[in-house]
Formats: C-alpha cells, structure tokens, sequence
C-alpha cells in the first residue's frame, strides 16, 4: 500500500483477485502499522546519520486524515529519507528529532517556522525564488524590471555554481563571486527605488519582495558561496510528494492520523532504500524475517 500508492481498501481487494485470499482492510492497515513498529531501529539510525550530514533539505507539506489536518514533514539527503507527521509549529518541526542541535547547513523554503534553528546555517531553495520574482515581473515587465534583473543574476550564478563544481573548484572565483553580490545588491536597490513611492498593490508586493531579497541575502546566494548547497530543495519535495500522491489515490483523506504516521516511516524506508539501489520488495522481506535493513553510512564511499 506504501511502496505503489494503493490504498488499503482496494489492496485487500487486490489480493483476494490476484491470489483467492480472503483478508480485511483491517488485516491491511494492521501489516502496514506492524511494519512501522519495527522500523523504529532504522528511524533511529538515519536521525543519526542525517544529523551527520553537512547539507540536509526539508520542507512540510499539509494532509488530511480524521477530518482534520496535520503536516508531515521531511529531512533528506540525497541517501536518507526521514518523515514524521505533526503540526506545523517549532515543536512540530523539533519532534522529528533531526533538526534539533544540527549545525549544518539546511535548504528550505521562506516559512519562518524554521527561524529557531538558530545553530544550523539556512539556505533559501532558489525555485521558489523564481517563482516569486517571475509573478511580480510578469503582472508589470517595465515596473518590476528588478525582478526579471534578480531573475537572471540567480540563474547565472546557478549556472556559475555548477561549472565550478563539474570542474572540481571549492569555491567560486573571487571575482565572479563579487560580480554576483553586485548584481544582486544592484537589483535589491532598483526595487526597493522603483515601487516605495507607489501605491498601488502590485507596488507594494514588489517593495515587499525587494526588501526581503535585501534582508535576505546571505541565504539566498549560500549556493553562491558555499558549493555544497544545491540551488534548489526539490531533493525534499521529490521525497515528500508520495504524501500527496497517496492521499490523492485514497479520496483525498487518510482515515486516521495513525495510518499516516505509519505511511510517513514506511515511506521513509522504502524511499532511502531505493536511494541506495535496494529492490523494496527485497527489504521489507527483510524487515518481517531478520529485521530492517539499515543504511551504513550517509551515503557511499567515494
């Protein structure tokens, strides 16, 4: 029900075709949440490995389940998935048992209920940066020009970013480096000038914008100024998509808050495991005979 986004109703149903075997959705629901039960050694191992790692993203994303709302959040690196559900508070964030302490550097969106993380370095995903900057621009190109300038300065320097990678470099060149802050600082300015003494909303949204690039600086060029910070966080949304795919295929609400919570770690073992290449059927056989497959380091060697 985790691994292909069936729902549990419509996997008894499927195995009582498939295989003439008569079973519950109950029976269903109860190997999925038995399944989660023993995973608490391998939830525990990748808390540890992610709390390692130098780079993490996360990012939350809403569901329904019980007629209510909750939030299920993710910690990932390219190797290791960690989901937890809750609400979408500090504390919420803090339950995972990830972030709490960590002081490595986190790609993320702008929801400042990661604010209190204070002894971790923030890096602001550039996706959604664009995003923002392309609708103020689109509703006035000549008004906001700033933004199609903001647009295309973080583009080159993603561009910049990655050929100093592919070519082994530790940091960018200084020279390139300080052409991007230029540019940077020179379009905050433009539209911080071009929209304060305006007064319609598209102004306001565009000083809003522009201020906080301003204030906001340092997190958003970090894939600028430190080359293991990619520039956007779709590792963390490419992880926490099956939430929503899942709850789509089930009628758009989970009928318990337990059965998330239960999809949310069986999905994280499924998830790390086919990061490292490992069939899903292969270790959730292991889980039910020897016990869960645990990953052995944060990623391969070498």
């Amino acid at each position: 029900t985790v691994a292909n986004h069936v729902p549990v109703g419509r996997a008894a149903g499927l195995l009582g075709d498939l295989l003439g075997v008569g079973c519950s959705v109950g029976f269903v629901a109860g190997v999925r949440g038995r399944a989660a039960g023993l995973l608490e050694p391998f939830m525990e191992r990748v808390r540890a490995l992610l709390r390692q790692a130098g780079v993490l993203g996360v990012d939350e994303t809403p569901g329904r389940a019980a007629g209510g709302l909750v939030y299920v959040h993710v910690a990932c690196t390219e190797f290791l998935t960690h989901l937890h559900t809750g609400g979408r508070s500090a504390e919420d964030i803090d339950a995972g048992g990830v972030l709490v302490g960590y002081a490595g550097t986190i790609v993320r969106d702008g929801y400042a209920g990661y604010a209190h993380l204070v002894d971790a370095v923030h890096a602001w995903c550039g996706a959604h940066g664009l995003r923002d900057l392309r609708a103020v621009w689109e509703a006035d190109p000549v008004g906001q020009a700033w933004a199609g300038a903001m647009a295309d300065l973080l583009v080159y320097a993603n561009r910049a970013a990655g050929a100093a990678r592919a070519a082994g470099a530790q940091a960018l060149e200084g020279a390139t480096l300080a052409q991007i802050v230029g540019w940077y600082r020179g379009a905050v300015a433009k539209g911080i000038a071009d929209n304060q003494r305006r007064r319609t909303q598209l102004a306001k949204d565009g000083l809003r914008l522009a201020r906080r690039f301003g204030a906001h600086e340092a997190m958003i060029l970090r894939f600028a100024t430190d080359l293991t910070v990619a520039f956007t966080n779709n590792q963390s949304e490419r992880d926490i998509r099956p939430v929503k795919v899942q709850q789509r295929a089930s009628g758009g609400c989970w009928r318990t808050l337990q059965g998330l919570a239960d999809f949310a770690i069986v999905w994280s073992y499924l998830s790390t495991a086919a990061k490292w290449g490992l069939d899903k059927l292969a270790v959730l056989r292991q889980l039910f005979t020897t016990g869960p497959w645990l990953p052995p380091a944060i990623g391969p060697a070498g």
